[in-house]
């Protein structure tokens, strides 16, 4: 019966969270492709655009899509913050991770980055909806 009442919560979140992360893909995207045109190595521009995504997306998300979760302030705003960083922390190293191996396998590093976005953008939303705004 509880399931059945917030399902369609989780969904409309889940939806909130995805367009949340594509806003965040956008900068992130779009500094990644500036990063490559500029002669930075296709690892280190993936995890230079990650990260200005994660500024972007702690802003959206805390205050659209779990805005009724968000710690209200002092500590527990902070480990909130901590444990958003780490699960952004995760998906760096998985995106850097994946396109320095795309990059080692000779492989064009807008489709591994594709890759990454995937594999980044499941582990982070298990991470924030199940752990960082429980």
């Amino acid at each position: 019966m509880v399931y059945r009442t917030i399902r369609p919560l989780l969904r409309a979140q889940w939806l909130a969270y995805l367009l949340v992360s594509t806003v965040a893909l956008a900068s992130d995207t779009a500094a990644f492709l500036a990063l490559l045109s500029a002669g930075l190595a296709p690892a280190q521009a993936g995890a230079a655009g990650y990260s200005f995504g994660i500024v972007a997306h702690w802003i959206l998300s805390s205050r659209l899509v779990f805005a009724p979760r968000a710690a209200p302030g002092g500590t527990a705003r902070m480990r909130q913050k901590t444990e958003f960083i780490g699960s952004a922390l995760i998906g760096l190293v998985l995106t850097t991770l994946i396109v320095g191996l795309g990059d080692q396998a000779s492989t064009d590093p807008r489709l591994a980055k594709s890759a990454a976005i995937a594999v980044s953008f499941t582990a982070t939303w298990l991470l924030r909806s199940r752990v960082v705004f429980r």
